[in-house]
């Protein structure tokens, strides 16, 4: 049995090492060039399944995979997360491909306040007045960057509403599904669709895995190891980590891109969009600080003695 501090010393450098990767894709899709965004993310889906399946195999977990695709119920709501994934996919590699990393960093800053929003409509939690603040606050944003920038940021909200909404459909299928089973059986419902794209890109002579050299082809395979990877590292992490230290670690993943975007790829930055980026981080902080105070509150109720009442 793993002692507690070994499980403990590992699970920082697991999550930090999946937020890096996350973070550091916006470098990685444009070795794909020529290949266009669609045509990525068919090769996104197949070599991700064709991953998955191996380290089934070898961690002789495919029953557990078997066993999903047998779950009708289950398979449903996963049909539902992989088209919602496959959304956000493509919209990310389009913004990454056409100069829009920023757009795509936004977007997954207003991630959290838009999981609090999905909660409100769609679950009927009632927010504290601080959550209330936070939402405001990146409505705001919204606001001044559409604007003030020439036009609705489509990029961030598309981004931050599918993978919101893919969130709650993963919340539904519920923990009886593991993180390697899930993608497998997201891909494998996808991956005929897929083939079909990829088999008449090929047919009509515009495909580039063929075309563009071994390395290229090499490149497009990988794209199975760089999906799959940083899921398992986080998903490992998960389960070793508080969930207040992985709400802090998510941060880091846009983060990364919004310094890519800046520094990197030298996307503008006018005021208005500075402002727009200044809000969302107010309510990041605001929302940050009242889930610390709440889980606090929450520890402390739970290890508070239990009063015993002596009246008749």
């Amino acid at each position: 049995m793993t002692p507690p501090a070994a499980t403990d010393r590992w699970g920082l450098p697991l999550g930090l090492s999946a937020f890096l990767l996350w973070g550091a894709m916006p470098l990685f899709f444009p070795l794909l060039e020529p290949a266009g965004a669609l045509e990525i993310i068919a090769h996104r889906i197949v070599w991700s399944l064709v991953f998955c399946v191996v380290l089934l195999a070898a961690t002789r977990s495919l029953g557990s995979f078997l066993a999903v695709l047998r779950r009708p119920r289950t398979m449903g709501l996963l049909t539902l997360a992989s088209a919602l994934i496959i959304v956000n996919w493509t919209t990310y590699v389009y913004a990454v491909l056409t100069g829009h990393v920023l757009d795509a960093a936004l977007g997954y800053f207003i991630n959290p306040l838009l999981t609090v929003a999905l909660g409100v409509v769609v679950l009927r939690e009632r927010l504290r007045p601080a959550q209330w603040m936070a939402l405001g606050l990146g409505g705001a944003a919204v606001v001044v960057l559409s604007t003030g920038v020439g036009g609705i940021p489509w990029i961030s909200l598309v981004l931050a509403g599918a993978f919101g909404l893919y969130s709650l459909v993963k919340n539904r299928v519920g923990r009886g599904v593991g993180a390697l089973p899930g993608l497998a059986a997201e891909t494998a419902v996808a991956t005929p669709l897929a083939l079909g794209y990829l088999g008449w890109l090929a047919a009509t002579g515009v495909g580039t895995f063929s075309t563009q050299g071994v390395g290229h082809a090499l490149l497009l395979v990988s794209c199975g190891v760089v999906t799959g990877l940083p899921l398992l590292l986080f998903s490992a992490a998960a389960r070793r980590l508080p969930l207040s230290v992985v709400g802090m670690l998510q941060y880091l993943t846009p983060f990364l891109q919004f310094l890519l975007g800046l520094l990197v790829f030298g996307e503008h930055m006018p005021p208005v969009r500075w402002a727009g980026f200044v809000l969302v981080w107010v309510a990041l902080v605001v929302l940050t600080v009242d889930g610390v105070r709440q889980s606090r509150a929450t520890r402390l109720a739970a290890a508070a003695p239990a009063t015993v009442d002596l009246e008749p």
